[in-house]
């Protein structure tokens, strides 16, 4: 079976940053996927799953929230090996657009105070697994590593 175009990606040089995955056409318009690496692969440890999981619920609600992007967002979720998460967008953006609304939207995550929306046992799948004190730390990270050394482009591909 043919591999995907992500998993041949070579994760040993990948850096924290933003980075175009994949753009699609449905119904005759593009939507992309932006790769939103929060940590390098292999090289450094990944998001505990408590702070994820946290980041996610408050950058999704930054993200639904916002005047400018709310009706551009399709999905924003985590990936699987826990070093970054998936923003979905209609239409075609520059990486480096996407960076100042990602910018943005962790700076809220990195001043949150309160409750985290959508924590109840009603409103979320897992309402007990949350860390906001981590969270807030790996948005600082993150927030830091897109505003001093940012990376947009893909190490070559494996094939």
């Amino acid at each position: 079976m043919k591999l995907i175009p992500s998993f041949e990606v070579d994760h040993t040089t990948l850096q924290p940053g933003i980075y175009v995955s994949r753009i699609d056409t449905v119904g005759g318009k593009s939507v992309t996927t932006y790769d939103i690496r929060m940590t390098a692969p292999n090289a450094e440890p990944c998001i505990g799953g408590a702070a994820m999981h946290t980041i996610e619920h408050l950058v999704a609600t930054y993200l639904r929230n916002d005047d400018e992007w709310k009706d551009l967002v399709i999905y924003w979720g985590p990936m699987g090996c826990l070093t970054g998460s998936y923003l979905i967008l209609k239409g075609e953006h520059e990486p480096e657009v996407v960076r100042h609304l990602m910018i943005k939207a962790f700076r809220f995550v990195a001043e949150f105070e309160g409750v985290v929306p959508g924590t109840t046992p009603d409103s979320c799948g897992n309402y007990l697994m949350h860390d906001l004190p981590m969270a807030k730390y790996e948005a600082k990270r993150y927030i830091a590593r897109l505003e001093n050394n940012f990376h947009s482009k893909y190490p070559a591909l494996n094939a």
